[in-house]
This record gives C-alpha cells, structure tokens and sequence, in this order.
C-alpha cells in the first residue's frame, strides 16, 4: 500500500470532519496535487455562470446561476467532450437545504471561481491519455439533488430552489451553442451524488446527440446501494426517499423503472434501473466505498455506543467480526453488479480500497502507483472501454488482498 502522506493524513481528519456535518464534501480530490507533486502541473480553468439561466428557473438552492468550467480542447480532440458532474452529498429538508443555500454547494456565489482540472480533467497526455486534448467541463453542483429535483420551498419571504433539472437542460443548451453539438464523442462523468448524475442524464444526452455523436457515461462512486444498516434499519432508503420527495424528483426518474416499481424512490437507487438504460456505462466504485461505509451501512444512529468508532478511524483497529460485517457491503455490491457481468456496453472497475471517487484525483486515476486490478490503471481500463480496445470489466478480490490502493482510511 503507498505510505500515507501528510495530506492525506489531514484528509482523513476533513473527512469525518464532513460527514459529521451530515454533508458530503468531496475531500478526495484535495489529495491530487500533493500526490503528485512536482510532477504535474496544476491546472486553473475560470468559473462560467450561464446566462438568462433564471428566466427559465435554472438556478441554485439560493437563486444564484448555476456555473461550469470549460478547458477547449484541441487537434485531434477537438471535438471530443468529457462532462464531468461535481459531487457533495444532498439535502432532503427544508433545513439541510437551506443550510446548503449558505454553502458554495448551494449558491454559485460562494463557489471557488477558479478549480482544478486533474485527473480525467487533466490537459496532460501523461497524466490522462485518453482525454487530455477532449473539451472538459466541470459541472458545479448547487441544488442538492444529484441534478434531478424542480421544486422549490417558500417560507415567508424566503425560497429555497431544488432546480437540479432545471440547471442541467440550462448547462447543457449553453455548451450546445460552445460546440457540443458538433461533438464526435462524448463521456458524461461524475463523481458521488455526480456520479448518481450521470445515471439520471445519460440517456437524455444520448437522445440529444443521436446521430451526431458517440455518447457514453461513468458513474464515479456513484453506485448507492439499497442495503439496511447494521442495526437492520433502512438509513439510506429513508434518506433518499426524502430527497425524492421533497425535490420532486419522481418526474424525473427514468420511466420504465418507475412503472416497474412499487415506490419511485427505488429507482433513486441505479441497481433498480440499469437495465432501462440504453448508453453504454462505466462503473467506478470500491467495493467498500467509503461514504456508503460511514453514512449507509454504518451511520452514527446504528452505533450509538460508539463501537465503530476506532475501526472508522485505522483499519488496523478494526475487529474480525467487522472486517467480516464489511465483507457483507462488498457482497451486497457484488450482487447488485452481477447481473451485468459480460456485457460488451458495461465497463466495471471495482476495487477493494477504502476509497470514494477516485477519477478526479491524479493519484488514483493514472500514476505510477495508482490503484490497479491485473495491472490496469482506472485510465487505462476506461479508456479501453470507451474505444472498445478490449474487455474492460474488473473486479477485484476481498480486502485486504489489494496493494495498490489509496485508502482514505489510514492501515494504523
């Protein structure tokens, strides 16, 4: 396993920080340029707010426009365009939201007018060499729905804006108009509640560009999964069940999988509907996916006494009853994947690494010790899909077989 690094050691602390809080702020990519440092060269891309974005009520939880970053790309790339939607958790309440509405995840305002573009975003062939020359957008996430809600709450003077759908047709008419609609390919993306995203979006591109393009999606740790907690109580269901409705998502989900389903916020959960859609999709995930770890299988409400809490903290402190309870998460995932096992349009690299997104961050997605399974860098395996260079499902074995990871959660 590669050593911990100061940063990376601090990026631990700001993740329990952040669920602690209830939010999930994406920490993980912070790691990048200090992974590789020295080496790659950091890119700055300017903020974009879309404009006239409010006369069609495409705005933030606040009512601010929502935002993008655009890196143009070039050559032969020209008229490639990777889309790449930012995660960070949801709300599901009038209080979580409007806590967010005060938080750059909820008001363009307050977001960092310049990001990083690394990882999948990076300009540099040895650092991505599949998509480095692509148009690249970073697509900032400020309604809380994971793009999919178009409600909206009023208290007295005050309203809160669920516009996720909203922004998306917004964002995505606006790069229409900057040569997205002459694309040749496209790779819509995402990281976390992002990378749910592009479940939800993918189809609706493909129908935009049929014809016209070659449009293919990756959900980066955004596979959520129905499981019960420890405790047997449904944590992550209730959840999500609260961002459909008080979101208005439900007119958004894909339809099939509504029709086909007793209560429309199952199809919130990708397992549910895969099968109804028609794009071929990537799916990035560990197979112990931090998040869903601390805040699904493993929330603060089903370990009241705290039993979890040194396990949570180093691995190395986890018992062999819990080590065996996690092999239960890898399990459930396992199962809910199987049934795309081998086929040619779904691309899989599901890792045995305490992680959560690992294709915005340098280290994880293409270095020389970057994470790999039978000795495929992420890169290497999502570009092989998305050329069709060969077979691109891999699945790795029980933790704690994997050197290669980076785990968010330190070894000791």
């Amino acid at each position: 396993m590669p050593p911990l690094t100061a940063m990376a050691r601090r990026r631990v602390r700001t993740w329990a920080a952040a669920v602690a809080t209830g939010v999930l702020v994406v920490v993980v990519a912070a790691a990048s340029a200090a992974a590789a440092a020295g080496v790659e060269e950091k890119l700055m891309v300017d903020m974009t707010l879309v404009p006239g974005a409010a006369s069609t009520g495409a705005v933030c939880l606040d009512g601010s426009p929502p935002a993008y970053h655009l890196h143009q790309g070039s050559g032969a790339g020209a008229r490639g365009w990777l889309l790449q939607f930012e995660g960070g958790g949801w709300c599901n309440d009038a209080r979580s939201c409007a806590q967010r509405a005060r938080m750059s995840l909820g008001s363009s305002s307050l977001m960092n007018k310049l990001e990083v573009f690394s990882g999948l975003l990076s300009n540099d062939p040895a650092m991505n060499p599949d998509f480095y020359n692509w148009n690249r957008v970073k697509i900032r996430y400020c309604d809380g729905g994971s793009f999919a809600g178009d409600s909206e709450f009023r208290n007295g003077s005050s309203v809160i804006y669920m516009r996720g759908q909203r922004i998306w047709d917004a964002i995505i008419t606006d790069l229409f108009l900057k040569g997205l609609a002459k694309a040749e390919k496209v790779l819509l993306s995402g990281c976390s509640a992002g990378g749910l995203a592009t479940f939800f979006h993918c189809d609706d591109l493909e129908e935009r560009l049929r014809g016209v393009a070659t449009v293919k999606c990756m959900s980066d740790a955004g596979f959520f999964l129905d499981v019960d907690d420890i405790s047997g109580h449904s944590t992550v269901r209730s959840f999500f069940n609260g961002v459909v409705d008080f979101q208005g998502v439900q007119k958004n989900l894909n339809k099939n999988c509504s029709d086909s389903t007793v209560k429309s916020y199952q199809c919130f959960f990708r397992q549910y509907a895969l099968r109804s859609m028609r794009a071929p999709y990537f799916i990035l995930n560990s197979a112990y996916d931090v998040y869903q770890f601390f805040q699904n299988f493993v929330p603060p409400s089903s370990d009241p006494r705290g039993q979890w809490s040194r396990c949570k903290a180093a691995l190395s402190a986890c018992s062999s009853s819990q080590i065996a309870t996690l092999q239960g998460l890898r399990s459930a995932m396992l199962m809910a994947l199987k049934p795309f096992e081998g086929e040619s349009k779904v691309g899989m690299f599901i890792n045995s690494c305490f992680s959560h997104c690992q294709s915005e961050s340098q280290d994880t997605w293409f270095a020389p010790n970057s994470p790999r399974l039978h000795d495929k860098a992420i890169a290497k395996l999502v570009g092989d899909w998305y050329f069709e260079r060969g077979a691109a499902q891999e699945v790795d074995c029980p933790y704690p077989c994997d050197s290669t990871c980076h785990n968010i959660i330190p070894s000791n």
